[in-house]
């Protein structure tokens, strides 16, 4: 409830619904919250009336009238979701639904609650529910089958109004609908307006994904990592003639980046486009070395990162080694009932910085401390963050992956330590020198 009511109160253009079950109490509980809508949740299938409620089909009916009626008295806009819909009678359904719209339901909603519709079924149900539903009808999917998105798509083609659908597809076990999944799917395939702004959809992505902690796997669709990621040697030469060769859409379109990544499967083209964005310019056998370098670094089974091409580069072309960026000194402080403070020293082009800052933790603070650092000199963003452990027991090597970003230039670099701060840094600190290194700028 305090969770609804602080949201409720932020003056949305939006109504701000609450999940409730169908009780009175549990009304009421909306009710004080400030939500201007009910999402009332009543099992339909025999399966959740019998075992989950232990209850009979006439009763339901009847908590079905009096929970609707009494939201409605109080002012609410109701949406009733029959919960495991899609394993329920089909007549009992539409009987329930009938019963919900009878006592003033404003749209009800079939939940597919353990995933098990597939596109066909879909279509099937919803155009048979519009014969009889007069009020809009709602689709809730999860993805259990992987056909979250697709189930929901074919119901908007079917007679449905309006869908259910979370930002990454987040929900219970494998998740729901995925919300930007849709909206492209709309958008670009159907060729609808769906007035939203999908320019944020990548970003609104990470932040959701930073805010949970669930990191968005790198292959997923329209806002993973290597959405607009390309290794393959064929793919990439197709692409940097035309990016649409290998591009369903441009990846402006939801406010993300292309990006040529090096590795085992890399052509040549990638390789030297990526040397190219860091102002290197290697002869023809220099990139040779550099090229068969980078193929076998990746068929030994080792994600080639941005770093590691940079210093395979450097090491062929005899360039200095010298970085812009180096930590000198960090100090943290933190645990539960401190506040994560730290404070780093830089040698930054030869001149030392000094930053600080807190965080919601040992890390974050350290990574904020670095970025308050060159905040002026190298505006330098953190995109992504993610950390495992490759080894067991209490002292388990630590993996973080970062991707940073400053201006159009992202890059992608690890690192490995016992102690996760330090591997942060490192791996921090490494895209920063990658982003800060440009041979355009001085004599080769």
């Amino acid at each position: 409830m305090k969770a609804v009511n602080l949201i409720a109160k932020q003056g949305l253009k939006a109504q701000v619904s609450s999940a409730a079950r169908g009780t009175r109490n549990d009304i009421d509980a909306v009710l004080k919250s400030g939500a201007s809508t009910i999402s009332m949740i009543v099992p339909t299938s025999d399966l959740h009336i019998e075992f989950k409620l232990h209850k009979t089909r006439e009763q339901i009916l009847q908590t079905t009238d009096d929970c609707v009626r009494y939201a409605k008295d109080h002012g609410l806009i109701v949406e009733f979701l029959a919960e495991d819909a899609t394993r329920s009678d089909f007549d009992y359904l539409n009987k329930v639904f009938l019963k919900a719209t009878d006592a003033g339901a404003d749209r009800v909603v079939v939940c597919d609650t353990v995933g098990i519709l597939t596109p066909e079924r879909s279509a099937a149900l919803f155009s048979k529910l519009k014969n009889n539903i007069k009020v809009p009808i709602g689709a809730h999917c999860h993805n259990d089958f992987g056909m979250a998105v697709a189930n929901s798509v074919a119901a908007l083609g079917s007679g449905a109004e309006e869908v259910h659908a979370t930002i990454n597809g987040l929900g219970e076990r494998a998740g729901n609908a995925s919300l930007e999944e849709i909206v492209v799917t709309l958008k670009s395939l159907y060729k609808l307006d769906v007035n939203i702004k999908t320019e944020l959809l990548y970003s609104t992505s990470q932040l959701v994904s930073r805010l949970t902690g669930v990191p968005v796997q790198p292959n997923k669709a329209i806002v993973g990592e290597n959405a607009f990621t390309h290794e393959s040697g064929i793919h990439t030469q197709g692409m940097l003639s035309n990016p649409s060769t290998y591009e369903p859409i441009a990846p402006e379109l939801v406010g993300s980046k292309r990006r040529i990544s090096a590795g085992k499967h890399s052509g040549s083209h990638a390789i030297r486009a990526d040397l190219e964005s860091m102002g290197l310019k290697p002869t023809e056998d220099q990139f040779r070395d550099i090229f068969h370098r980078i193929k076998e670094l990746g068929d030994k089974g080792k994600a080639v990162m941005d770093p590691d091409v940079l210093a395979i580069a450097e090491n062929i072309m005899g360039l200095s080694k010298a970085k812009p960026i180096r930590l000198e000194e960090m100090t943290f402080v933190g645990g539960d009932k401190v506040t994560s403070t730290a404070s780093v020293r830089l040698s930054l082009n030869g001149k030392d910085v000094w930053g600080a800052a807190v965080g919601v933790g040992p890390v974050d603070a350290a990574i904020n401390a670095v970025k308050n650092a060159i905040r002026e000199v190298e505006p330098i963003t953190l995109e992504q963050y993610n950390v495992k452990a490759i080894t067991g027991g209490t002292d388990a090597m630590v993996e973080v992956v970062v991707r940073m970003r400053k201006g159009d230039r992202a890059v992608t670099a690890m690192g490995v330590r016992e102690d996760i701060v330090k591997a942060s840094m490192e791996a921090v600190l490494s895209a920063m020198n990658v982003l800060t290194t440009d041979y355009n700028s001085s004599k080769q």
